[in-house]
């Protein structure tokens, strides 16, 4: 096993799809990684409008986020990854919920604008591919748009060191970096490694899989430019 360039803490096999996946979309990552909010949110010097606008388009994913969850339990080909995902589960309700009911308080946004706010085109992008993958009942298609989402948040926050004062700040860093959370994204790519279509007769399937790496790798880069052109 070894690490990828980009890709940070995470380990993958040199040759493996997964590693192939992250290479196509190299640069798209590390402009991600290193996007301004990512700067900004560390240094604790974002707007607090910034910071609303995205906390509010990002709590949109909450719902399908969590059908993606519970899709894995259903679909997963192991008893095991069936047990870790539903373990994943508990802990988004009880850590992330939490934060975000919190901050919105903190910023002074009203129930109803987190719940019904307008959407922004990556948003409802992203939350398109999200229930499509559900929808698929492929396990592997739920697993591409899982790490996506997980591996790439795990990168960003992984990448520096200083640590801004605010806790609004600070916790949205800390849900997505430490052991645990490591341990889980290390898990997803290990498990999308394992279920990757390799066979010359499924050849479509695995190109279905790198579009939608592709696609979701965008999504994820437009989501951040967006905060700031609105």
């Amino acid at each position: 096993m070894t690490t990828t360039d980009v890709g940070g803490s995470i380990e993958v096999a040199a040759d493996g799809s997964v590693s192939t996946l992250m290479k196509s979309t190299s640069r798209q990552w590390a402009q991600a990684v290193d996007h301004r909010f990512v700067r900004e949110l560390f240094a604790g010097t974002i707007d607090d409008a910034v910071m609303r606008d995205y906390l509010v388009q990002d709590y949109q994913f909450f719902e399908s986020f969590l059908s993606m969850l519970g899709a894995c339990v259903a679909h997963a080909d192991e008893l095991e990854a069936k047990l870790r995902f539903a373990r994943q589960l508990g802990t988004l309700v009880a850590d992330e919920d939490t934060y975000f009911v919190d901050s919105f308080a903190e910023l002074g946004v009203d129930t109803a604008d987190y719940l019904h706010p307008e959407l922004t085109a990556p948003t409802v992008g992203f939350r398109d591919l999200m229930d499509s993958s559900v929808a698929s009942a492929s396990y592997p298609q739920l697993l591409v748009v899982l790490v996506v989402a997980e591996w790439l948040y795990l990168d960003w926050a992984e990448s520096r060191e200083e640590m801004p004062h605010r806790q609004i700040h600070r916790g949205w860093i800390d849900l997505h970096r430490g052991e645990a959370f490591r341990g889980w994204v290390q898990f997803l790519v290990d498990e999308l490694e394992r279920v990757f279509p390799t066979d010359d007769s499924q050849g479509s399937e695995a190109e279905t899989l790198a579009r939608t790496w592709q696609q979701a790798v965008d999504l994820e880069c437009a989501f951040f430019d967006n905060v700031y052109e609105n």
